[in-house]
């Protein structure tokens, strides 16, 4: 059974604050290629690391998340496509591609809301990033009008010139001052999407909201959300992207890192929005 080192990327330390390229650091593991029998587990040789602004919720030493934080000295986790290698487990086997929840290492032992209507004015933030550009095409694609933003302020002020007659939905991704922005801009029945609010994620400085009191008179309905609530419809939305995509009618950006090592630099150029499109680390490519 052969044994290889492991490349990782660990987490240093708990964070305060924004997260830094020190607060990560490469470590030197050891992997036996084989997956241990009677454990159900499989082998995966990571090929492709997907950074998310999520994760920095999990560097932090907090325990009252819908997810728990990551372990000092361990290797963050993330999402993730790999190669199966070997298996103890009926569902893979060698030669599979998987996706999901997987280590920022080279190798690893994996044990096993708003329905937008044709016609209506939707606006999405942090509209180049991974979630907002596949938000914007697939309302778009629903016959929707859609403006997008990537961060600007100039950009909070052009609202009422792209949406003279307000906002019907709202995808917020970012908080802060742009929600404050669409909220006076929002239509008598609108509805906002929370998927993120990367902009609140400075705990040292989180930005207030002054417009929340136009939910009242215009009866706006807000909705957080997590991916995992609607797991049940993958299978179709799945269907429905690939399609599209294979259409040419979906264009997806992605922002490549090459190599392991270059994963902390990646994930923390996301809070200051160097990445266009979805930021991706390319561990290997077969």
């Amino acid at each position: 059974m052969a044994t290889v080192e492991n490349r990782q990327v660990v987490l240093e330390r708990y964070i305060e604050g924004e997260p830094k390229v020190t607060d990560m650091a490469m470590k030197i593991g050891k992997m036996k290629l084989k997956a241990p029998k009677g454990s159900g587990a499989f082998l995966v040789k990571n090929l492709y690391l997907s950074c998310d602004p999520y994760m920095r919720g999990r560097m932090r030493d907090f325990h009252g998340s819908y997810i728990p934080p990551f372990v000092p000295s361990q290797p963050i986790e993330g999402f993730g496509v790999g190669k199966v290698l070997d298996s103890d487990n009926p569902d893979f086997k060698p030669g599979d591609f998987i996706s999901g929840i997987t280590g920022w290492e080279e190798y690893s032992l994996i044990h096993s809301t708003s329905h937008p209507q044709k016609g209506e004015y939707v606006f999405v933030s942090a509209a180049s990033g991974a979630v907002g550009q596949l938000v914007g095409q697939l309302a778009k694609l629903h016959g929707c009008y859609v403006v997008g933003s990537a961060g600007s302020r100039q950009k909070l002020k052009s609202l009422y010139r792209y949406f003279p007659e307000g906002i019907d939905i709202y995808f917020d991704n970012v908080g802060g001052e742009i929600l404050d922005s669409a909220l006076l801009n929002m239509r008598i029945h609108g509805r906002i999407a929370v998927c993120g609010m990367v902009s609140l994620h400075s705990f040292s400085d989180p930005k207030g909201i002054h417009n929340l009191y136009c939910v009242v008179p215009k009866r706006i309905k807000i909705q957080g959300f997590l991916q995992s609530d609607y797991l049940d419809k993958f299978p179709e939305f799945l269907e429905h992207v690939t399609k599209n995509f294979k259409e040419g009618k979906i264009v997806y950006i992605e922002d490549m890192n090459d190599g392991l090592e270059s994963g902390p630099a990646a994930f923390v150029g996301l809070f200051s929005g160097q990445n266009i499109g979805k930021q991706v680390i390319c561990v290997a490519r077969d």
